[in-house]
């Protein structure tokens, strides 16, 4: 072989050689960032649910609520779960007391009247107060109501009237006799809490991009739950739990479920992922906005990431701020009809 043609052969091992670490670096570049195995891996804890279906507390939004801790003892004396700001309530009268067992068996199979929450309360005859029905328990009076408007719309004329059905069979069933409001009074004032609502519903989301490197979902798992989001009940969902048991989350994070629930995880490649505020649903001294800005700017900077808006524009600091103005005066809008956010009746409403 001449020394041509060696130098030749030689050049093209080198080329070959070149292109192979190439490529190696470009599919390695271009790899979904994988979580740090030497890191904790996020907890598997889930993200409870309080069906309405069951616990008679109908104080749960639309997304599922997280309980992350213990509730704290004494408890707190329950309220009546029922409220004439946003329910229509009518008084059933019993000559004599109830049994809780034969009241509860008296409840229909459903607990809705079209899209809203129907519920019965009891008259205590040891404590002389309102609360949900409970075996071995014995009631003097009932109340039956059903919610005058939430996310879905307002109560209209055939919801009023299966919830008057519901009532008298309830009633029949305990030998009660039930006192209903006026139809079209309730259908207006439910049609006029709708309007006010749809006008002062806000939920805001927020979405990180990933600036080069896509991230896997492992990798976001990790940086949300250095910052205390924990798994939820759905594939690709992660929350950030309210302090008190029972409350709904502060904040949701959501990304690809289909990412979430393939074979390989780690292979996913995901290019954003969304931060969201339900607004009414948390109470406004906890400072959800102020929280989610915070977790969108630090979760952006650890994961080398820019924030936009739905549209893909990005946020900076003065559309923000403007963000956060208008933020109090819904909330002040909400305190003066007396649907503060984070109370069980905004949480109702919006729900």
């Amino acid at each position: 072989m001449s020394s041509l043609q060696m130098s030749l052969a030689a050049i093209g091992a080198l080329t070959v050689g070149a292109v192979v670490v190439y490529n190696h670096w470009t599919s390695r570049k271009n790899e979904p960032r994988q979580a740090d195995p030497l890191r904790e891996p996020v907890g598997s804890d889930m993200e409870p649910v309080l069906d309405p279906e069951i616990n008679m507390d109908p104080t749960a939004g639309q997304d599922p609520v997280l309980d992350d801790g213990f509730a704290s003892l004494p408890l707190p004396e329950r309220k009546t779960a029922l409220d004439a700001l946003i329910d229509v309530i009518a008084l059933v009268e019993v000559d004599q007391a109830v049994s809780g067992d034969a009241a509860l068996a008296a409840l229909p199979l459903t607990r809705r009247v079209g899209s809203k929450l129907f519920t019965v309360e009891g008259l205590s005859q040891e404590t002389g107060l309102w609360d949900s029905l409970a075996p071995s328990r014995r009631y003097t009076a009932f109340q039956a109501g059903v919610q005058l408007a939430n996310r879905m719309g307002a109560l209209n004329n055939i919801e009023f009237s299966e919830f008057v059905v519901k009532t008298q069979a309830f009633a029949d069933a305990v030998g009660g006799t039930p006192s209903f409001s006026d139809m079209l009074e309730e259908v207006a004032r439910a049609r006029e809490l709708d309007q006010f609502a749809s006008v002062h519903d806000a939920q805001l989301s927020f979405t990180l991009c990933a600036s080069s490197a896509a991230w896997s979902p492992g990798y976001i798992q990790q940086h949300a739950g250095r910052l205390g989001f924990v798994p939820g009940v759905m594939p690709g969902r992660m929350v950030l739990p309210a302090a008190e048991q029972g409350m709904p989350p502060v904040l949701a994070l959501t990304f690809d479920s289909h990412a979430a629930l393939a074979d390989d995880p780690a292979l996913s490649a995901i290019r954003s992922f969304t931060l969201s505020l339900d607004v009414p649903q948390t109470a406004r001294e906890d400072e959800p906005f102020t929280r989610l800005r915070e977790a969108a700017r630090l979760l952006a900077e650890a994961m080398d990431g820019v924030v936009t808006d739905g549209e893909g524009q990005m946020l900076n600091a003065d559309a923000l701020d403007q963000i956060g103005s208008d933020l109090q005066q819904l909330y002040d809008a909400l305190d003066a009809r007396e649907l503060s956010a984070g109370t069980p009746q905004a949480r109702r409403l919006f729900s």
